[in-house]
């Protein structure tokens, strides 16, 4: 059924995975209305984010930047709301905001999680790159990153949500980009219509070699948020004071036990010491306080004026989000991908 002004869907995590999800970890279910009491506001979703990091808040861990999502409670993530009702008093009925309703239709706020958007004509990109994966991409680039005219940037997930950024923003900074993404397709689009200056397909059964290739000066800075197969084709041509910014490794968010083969660390570690790299992992919920604003203004400049572009994969409907989510860990997906649950 369709969003409605008087059911409340949700989608649920019904059962933990094992290994890549499947539909059965996930349960559509409807649920009362909720009302909003002094202080809150009552939010219907319009579009909602799917990203990577939801697949680690589907296992039961222990503490870490954010709390696994609990059996039976409505799975967590980023969206774009209006306010149907409020009794908030900077919040007014009708208004469009960015939120963390999760997999739902309505949810409750106190305004504490809530960025008013305005009239944004495009509202979906702030659940992209005018949002949590874009700044994530500018925070890890910029911050730790630090891409130096002429040098060499590789990123891969190259047409994704972040990597498509990380790419832009280094040639932006004068660095020479190469990327990595699956397909020819996605290959063609990230230099064709994104500007880079290569870009190397992970499925290519001479990947290592092609790679290698189209680093003939190794490689200066290296964006990972994909990790197994790619990163073991990376480690060899960094260079001497290589850096290395660790959003993610999600080719391994669906491992059961440690990779066959023998233990790699010891490669790692030498390589990290002998060519006296910087490995930076980074959580983007710790910079929101200090550089989000000055993201916005100028990612939003640099988007106004042409000079980066984002892609969006959309799926209609929020019984379609389970699936969605699924090839999203298979990189089906092209472009940032998300849900319109209701009528903007």
């Amino acid at each position: 059924m369709p969003q409605t002004d008087t059911v409340n869907r949700r989608i649920v995590l019904a059962s933990r995975p094992n290994g890549l999800p499947s539909t059965h970890n996930f349960r559509l279910e409807q649920a009362e209305m909720p009302t909003p009491g002094p202080g809150q506001v009552l939010l219907r979703t319009e579009y909602l984010s799917l990203d990577p990091y939801m697949r680690n808040l589907m296992e039961e861990i222990g503490p870490t930047y954010a709390p696994s999502v609990p059996l039976d409670q409505t799975m967590v993530g980023g969206t774009i709301a209006r306010v149907v009702a409020s009794k908030h008093p900077q919040f007014r009925v009708g208004e469009r905001v960015l939120a963390n309703a999760g997999w739902q239709d309505y949810a409750l706020s106190d305004g504490q999680d809530l960025l008013a958007l305005g009239d944004d004509p495009r509202p979906s990109l702030s659940l992209g790159g005018l949002g949590m994966p874009g700044f994530t991409a500018y925070v890890g680039l910029l911050d730790i990153g630090q891409p130096k005219p002429g040098e060499t940037v590789v990123v891969a997930a190259a047409t994704g949500a972040v990597g498509s950024a990380v790419g832009q923003i280094a040639k932006l900074k004068g660095a020479r980009v190469v990327g990595i993404a699956g397909g020819a397709d996605k290959c063609r689009y990230a230099v064709e219509e994104l500007g880079f200056d290569v870009c190397i397909d992970r499925r290519d059964p001479q990947f290592e070699q092609r790679l290698a290739e189209a680093c003939p000066d190794g490689i200066d800075v290296y964006f990972e948020n994909v990790g197994g197969a790619v990163f073991d084709a990376v480690l060899p041509l960094l260079n001497v004071g290589a850096r290395v910014p660790v959003c993610g490794h999600i080719a391994d968010y669906n491992s059961q036990n440690l990779p066959a083969g023998p233990n790699r660390l010891p490669l790692l570690m030498a390589a990290v010491l002998q060519k006296r790299i910087r490995m930076q992992g980074f959580i983007i919920l710790d910079h929101y306080g200090e550089r989000f604003e000055a993201f916005r203004r100028e990612m939003g400049e640099w988007v106004a004026s042409g000079r980066i572009k984002l892609r969006e994969d959309r799926v209609d409907g929020l019984e379609n989000a389970p699936e969605a989510f699924i090839g999203l860990l298979q990189g089906r997906n092209f472009g940032k991908l998300v849900v319109r649950v209701g009528e903007g």
